[in-house]
Formats: C-alpha cells, sequence, structure tokens
C-alpha cells in the first residue's frame, strides 16, 4: 500500500499544469538534441543547469530527466531514416534500422523502435518504484565506512566500463577526484591546489567543468569534422510492421529492456554499453547472425530498448544512495546539490514530492516521447538542414550565458573555456572525459567519508573490512581489480568499445 500512496503523492506533483509544461520542454529538447548528430544530452544538461536555478526543484530535474531519456528517443530517428546517429547509443540501431529503410520499411523501423523504447522506459520506471524504497532503507544503514567503500566501487566501475584504454581512465578518475578536492579543506582551513584564486576557496562548480568537457569540447570538435551535409533522406513508407516484424521484435525487446535496466544501475554502466551489449546478444541468440546488418529487425528493438531502460534505472543509485551511476547522473546529482538537496537515502524522507514527482513524471514524458517521435517525424527532419555552424556557434554562446549566472564570476566563465580546450585535448589522444567528471562529483565526498571513518575508528584502517557491508563492497571492488589485471578481459573490452 506505502508504494500506491507515494506513486499518488508523485502523480499530484507530476500532473500539475508547471510540471506537465516542464515535462514536455525537457522531452522536446531532448528529441532534438538527439535528432541533431554531435549534440549530446551531456553538454546540454550541463548547459542547463543554470537555468534550473529559477524553478523549483522538482520542476528543474523533471526539465533535466526528460532531455535525458528524450536524447534516446530522437537519436534513433536520425539512425535508422539518415545512417547518421544521433547518439553514441544509436550507433547500432544504424546497422539495421537504415538497412530496414533502405528496403522501404522505415515506417515499422521508427514505430519498433519508439515502441520498445516506450515499454523499456515504461517497464524501468516500475523498477525504480519498487527498488528505490528498499535500497534507501538499506542506504539508512550505511555509515561513513559503507559509503566510502561504495564510492571506491564505483570509480573502479567507472574505469573499467569507460571506453579505451584503464590507464588512461584511470588517469582521468584520479585527476578528477583531485579536481574534486580544490579548495579549502574544512578540518585543517589549508587551501589547497588554488593558484591564489579566492573564488576557488569553495572549490570548482560543477557547471563549467562539464559545460567545458562536453559542452564547449564538443562545439569546437564538431565545428572542425562537420562538413554541413545530412546525408540522404529515406522515405518513410508504411508505418505499420508485419506480423513477422512484430513477433521477431516482441522478445528483442524483453531481452533489452532486461539488460539495460541491469546495466543501467551499475556503477559506469549506461546507455551506449547497453545498446551495444544488446547488439551482441541478439546477434548471438539468433539462429541466422547472417540477416545482422541486413535489416534484422531485432537489431532495432534489442539496443532501442536497451538504452531506454538504463536511461530510466540510472537513477537509482543516484535517487536511493547518492552515487551516480554515469557521467550523466553525476550532473543530476550537481543540479540537486546546487538546489540545497543531498542525494542519497534521505531525500525519500525529506523531499517525498521531489523523489516521487520524479519518478511519476517518467511515465507521463515516455507517453510524451511516442507522440512527439512519430507524428512529427519530418519537423526532427528538417532540423538537420540547418547548418551546423549556426546551430554550434549559437551553443557555445548560450554555454558561455549560462555559466556566467551560476556565480555572476568571470572566473567560471574562463574555467569552461579552459575545460573546453583541455577536452579538446582528451578527445585527440583517446582519453574519455565522463571518468574524469564522476571522479570530480566524488572526490570531496570520499575524501570526507574517509575522514570521517579514520575519526570513528581512532584510525585503524581495519573498520573498512570489520563491517560486512563495507567488506562486500570492496572484495566486489578488488574483483574489478583483477580483471582489469587480466590480458584477455583487457583484449576483449577494448575490443568490444571498438566493434
Amino acid at each position: 500500500m506505502d508504494l500506491f500512496a507515494n506513486l499518488a503523492l508523485g502523480a499530484s506533483v507530476a500532473f500539475t499544469i508547471n510540471n506537465l509544461g516542464y515535462s514536455l520542454l525537457g522531452c522536446l529538447i531532448g528529441t532534438v538534441i538527439g535528432v541533431l548528430p554531435g549534440l549530446g544530452p551531456v553538454s546540454t544538461i550541463a548547459m542547463l543547469i543554470p537555468l534550473t536555478f529559477y524553478l523549483e526543484p522538482v520542476s528543474g530535474l523533471i526539465m533535466l530527466a526528460g532531455i535525458y531519456y528524450g536524447a534516446q528517443y530522437g537519436g534513433s530517428t536520425t539512425a535508422i531514416l539518415l545512417n547518421l546517429p544521433g547518439e553514441a547509443s544509436n550507433v547500432v540501431t544504424c546497422l539495421d534500422g537504415h538497412q530496414m529503410a533502405r528496403k522501404g520499411r522505415a515506417g515499422p523501423a521508427l514505430v519498433i523502435a519508439a515502441l520498445g523504447s516506450f515499454f523499456a522506459g515504461s517497464l524501468a520506471t516500475l523498477l525504480i518504484a519498487l527498488l528505490a524504497t528498499p535500497l534507501a532503507l538499506a542506504g539508512m544503514s550505511f555509515g561513513s565506512p559503507e559509503y566510502f567503500s561504495l564510492m571506491v566501487l564505483g570509480l573502479l566501475g567507472a574505469v573499467v566500463l569507460a571506453q579505451g584504454s584503464v590507464l588512461k581512465a584511470t588517469a582521468m578518475v584520479t585527476l578528477g577526484v583531485l579536481l574534486g578536492l580544490v579548495g579549502m579543506d574544512v578540518d585543517s582551513a589549508v587551501w589547497r591546489f588554488t593558484f591564489g584564486f579566492n573564488q576557488l576557496a569553495d572549490g570548482i562548480n560543477i557547471v563549467p567543468v562539464a559545460v567545458g568537457l562536453f559542452g564547449v569540447a564538443d562545439v569546437i570538435r564538431e565545428l572542425r569534422h562537420r562538413s554541413g551535409s545530412s546525408g540522404t533522406l529515406m522515405k518513410v513508407g508504411t508505418w505499420m510492421p508485419s506480423r513477422t516484424e512484430i513477433r521477431q521484435a516482441i522478445p528483442a525487446t524483453l531481452r533489452g529492456t532486461t539488460i539495460g535496466s541491469a546495466l543501467g544501475i551499475l556503477p559506469g554502466g549506461g546507455a551506449v554499453l547497453s545498446s551495444f551489449t544488446a547488439y551482441i546478444a541478439e546477434k548471438k541468440l539468433s539462429r541466422d547472425p547472417s540477416r545482422f546488418g541486413q535489416g534484422a529487425v531485432e537489431g532495432v528493438a534489442g539496443p532501442e530498448s536497451a538504452n531506454n531502460a538504463a536511461a530510466q534505472t540510472s537513477f537509482i543509485p543516484m535517487l536511493s544512495l547518492g552515487i551516480p551511476s554515469n557521467v550523466l547522473m553525476a550532473m543530476m546529482m550537481g543540479a540537486m546539490i546546487i538546489h540545497g538537496i543531498q542525494p542519497g537515502p534521505q531525500v525519500m524522507t525529506e523531499k517525498p514530492d521531489l523523489f516521487w514527482g520524479l519518478i511519476v513524471s517518467m511515465w507521463i514524458g515516455n507517453a510524451m516521447l511516442v507522440i512527439l517521435n512519430l507524428p512529427l517525424v519530418g519537423i526532427w527532419i528538417q532540423l538537420l538542414r540547418t547548418p551546423y555552424r549556426i546551430i554550434y556557434i549559437a551553443i557555445l554562446l548560450f554555454a558561455v550565458i549560462g555559466v556566467y549566472t551560476v556565480n555572476n564570476s568571470y572566473l567560471d566563465v574562463m574555467i569552461a573555456a579552459l575545460f573546453g580546450l583541455f577536452g579538446v585535448f582528451l578527445l585527440r589522444y583517446g582519453f574519455e572525459p565522463a571518468p574524469l567528471l564522476l571522479g570530480f562529483v566524488l572526490g570531496r565526498l570520499l575524501e570526507t567519508n574517509f575522514r570521517r571513518s579514520m575519526v570513528q575508528s581512532g584510525g585503524d584502517l581495519t573498520v573498512f573490512i570489520d563491517r560486512p557491508i563495507s567488506l562486500a563492497l570492496l572484495l566486489i571492488a578488488l574483483g574489478f581489480i583483477l580483471l582489469l589485471l587480466l590480458p584477455s578481459f583487457r583484449a576483449k573490452r577494448e575490443e568490444a568499445f571498438c566493434e
């Protein structure tokens, strides 16, 4: 009964005129950035966080969440019709989705992608509602040692699941943790890594870091590489899938939903990993793997269901335990902190309207996205006719204004510019910036919980292995380390991300 009462509370929040409007706005923006290749939810959310300062916290989070999962929907449209993945998670959709379009089956491919995404998103949201309360109650029993061990596990998970070199991912996490320690040490009052800038006494704000790494850097990269050509648009044709396509799509959707729901919760997991894993699973389970890459409907249904399920379930550890599972959740967590809300199990008791309102809004948003993505396909495709130089210059201008308005500080604008240049360097030399932001968000929390543990135990490090939950988390983290040391695992890991 508690679940129904909580959902009723969430419905009373989510179904207000204001929050319905912000949910629609978030879904609309998410669809647009999903349709436009090169624009992603990471950079967009980073740039829009300052706007949420003027909204109620629940309205701001509903809008940001709509952008996140809306981008997963919109990205499939250009992947199918233009062979251009709007999002990284839609890359595998191009393989079979565009081949279906070339065979005159673009309409069924779009319908299957949209309905599979709707089913996966709705089921994953139900999973959030079911798991959030037990996880939050478990989180209430966590002390500083458990939180420290959980953060260690999260950072190692980010290394294991990051793209590219393990060494580079480790370097990014370490650098992120160090950047998170910038500012005055609250215990000793010593200023660390401030380089004489008084404005850095409270540390570096997440907004200029995120905007620089994922907004400014992406703009520079896209302006350098985009030719302005959007490719040849395939005709939609008939919309209705055949019975055979429906029969093939249903089990693929169920498997993709399961895979995405599980991987979305894991530290370092997310939509990209889920879509690739779902595609590989479908190909392995198929009686005729040669169909894949030639227009197999399972190659659309599985990955599209997986990336939307992962987008939803990645909220679970952030809302329930205060631990971001990926870079987007790190920014959502940063938005909550800016509003004075500490993510974690206490949110459910202290801000139940925000917690359950956000969950119910996800169902509303998924329904809105089906309506936005199918009847309005023609409008989204026309956006691709806009010259990229105009789009990205406008985005860059908007980013600068957004960063400045956070603290009305020119230093924040300079920090965003520096991290933008640094982001270009990282992308140029194969460094994944996402682990850096995860390390940045968790760095100060990691230090705080370690110090509290040391105070409680009188400096005895065995406190981390004397407590069962902390020990279990550290053993899982140790398992991650052992995996990374296996050459065969490292080779398969890098091969999987290169395919």
